[in-house]
Parts: structure tokens; C-alpha cells; sequence
């Protein structure tokens, strides 16, 4: 494994990217049992992490992954077909502005629904969090097409029932190929989900993957699959689960 973390200028930010790393190998060695020297993880043009399956992945057709980190959680989630995105977020105070001028400077990014909600949910407390939830599906959601940032969050609206049945509307027309879920770790961190089809992913991420086109059946299997609760673990417990690894080779 070769980890290269001197873009990350705060120790911090260095620590959660190795502990990233650590998450992507030991999730690809559990789930398709390839040994960890075999293990080759690249990024697109757009930075989004993708194994190299080569040999590996048959009972997979699109197995792929998304990482995030924030605050004090780093999370992973995996789909064996349809895309998946996953975001974190920590609902941190500004230092030096107030939550209404602080939360103004990412309004463009919001549709006028969207920041009708944030903006008349209650106090700043719950400003907060309610702007960072909607902020945390945004980024769920770019990172599964494998766009980041430079696809336009405000193309993309979301609608929910007090959090559950979330639904998209992207350019104003609602896609049904997509599932959310939004979850609170804690009462300050929510994690969210975006699972979609293959083909809604950019060009460039596509030819990262081994099928985009699939019927009607198999997409809605791949769509409608549990979706199991986060399993915690401690960095202690994934240094162990490496070096276990490591010495039964």
C-alpha cells in the first residue's frame, strides 16, 4: 500500500486520509477477499477513488465505493451494481460569522425550496443542522456520479418526510433511479447515502466500471437492496484486521 497524504496541510485532515485508506483496503479485502498486495486503487481525473478489479469482482458486475470524513468520523460504503455516493458532515459553528451569515454565502448552491426549509426550520441550532443535512445528500450525491464539487449543486433538489423518503429532483424533474437515506451518528455528525444507476454516472467514472447498462429487473434489485446500519470500528480494530491479514498471507 502506498498512501500519499502531503496535500493535506493540518495533521487532522492527514489523519482521517489515512484512516480512509485504511477503510478502503480492508473493505475491498473482506468483501471480495483479494489479498492486499493485490489490491490497486486508483482515482478519476475528478479524484474519486476506484478499484481496479482486473481478475476480481465476477460476482460483482460494478463494484464500487465512496469514502468520507469529517468531524470525528470517517465512514465507507460499497454497492455490488448500482452507484454509490456517502458524505459525512460535522454541524460546526462558524468562528467568526453568525449562523445566518454564514450559512448566506452557500445559498446559491440551495434551490428557493430547499432554503425556504433551512432558513424557517427554528433557532440557529437547528438552522444548522437542517442546512448541513441538505448540504450532506448534495455531496452524497455528486460524489456518486463521480462529479465532486464541479457539478452544480443547485440543480439538485431534494425533498423528504421529516428526513425519510427522500427523493431528487435534478433540473427540476424528479429521477426515480435514485434511494437516499440520512442518518444521525451523533447530535453532531449525519452521514447520507445516495445509491443509482450506472449510467447516470459522468464519462469518466463509467469507464471505471464494468456495466452501465442494465434492465429494468436487474437495476431495481441492485436499487431495492437492505441497506444495512454502519458498522463502528476503532482504528485499533483496522490496524488489527491488516496485520491478521498481513500474517496469514
Amino acid at each position: 500500500m502506498n498512501f500519499h497524504l502531503c496535500r493535506f496541510v493540518k495533521m487532522e485532515d492527514r489523519k482521517r486520509a489515512l484512516v480512509s485508506l485504511l477503510l478502503q483496503y480492508t473493505l475491498v479485502h473482506e468483501v471480495l477477499g483479494i489479498p492486499y498486495p493485490d489490491i490497486v486503487i486508483n482515482r478519476t481525473l475528478e479524484g474519486k477513488p476506484f478499484l481496479e478489479c482486473g481478475r476480481f469482482c465476477f460476482d460483482f458486475p460494478n463494484f464500487n465505493f465512496n469514502v468520507s470524513h469529517h468531524g470525528d468520523y470517517v465512514a465507507i460504503a460499497s454497492e455490488p451494481l448500482c452507484l454509490v455516493g456517502l458524505d459525512i458532515v460535522n454541524f460546526m459553528i462558524p468562528e467568526k460569522e453568525t449562523v445566518p451569515e454564514y450559512i448566506q454565502n452557500f445559498s446559491s448552491y440551495f434551490s428557493s425550496s430547499e432554503w425556504d426549509r433551512i432558513i424557517s426550520v427554528g433557532n440557529n441550532e437547528e438552522v444548522l443542522a437542517e442546512f448541513y443535512r441538505y448540504w450532506c445528500l448534495k455531496e452524497a450525491y455528486v460524489k456518486a456520479i463521480g462529479s465532486g464539487l464541479a457539478y452544480g449543486l443547485h440543480k439538485v433538489e431534494f425533498h423528504h418526510t421529516n428526513w425519510t423518503s427522500i427523493s431528487v429532483k435534478v433540473d427540476g424533474v424528479t429521477n426515480q433511479q435514485w434511494r437516499f437515506w440520512l442518518f444521525d451518528l451523533d447530535k453532531g455528525h449525519s452521514v447520507s447515502i445516495a445509491r443509482g444507476h450506472p449510467r447516470l454516472a459522468i464519462e469518466s467514472y463509467k469507464r471505471s466500471l464494468k456495466r452501465t447498462k442494465f434492465n429494468e429487473e436487474e437495476h431495481n434489485v441492485g436499487l431495492h437492496l437492505p441497506n444495512p446500519r454502519f458498522v463502528l470500528r476503532t482504528v485499533e480494530e483496522l490496524i488489527s484486521v491488516i496485520h491478521k491479514a498481513k500474517c496469514s498471507c
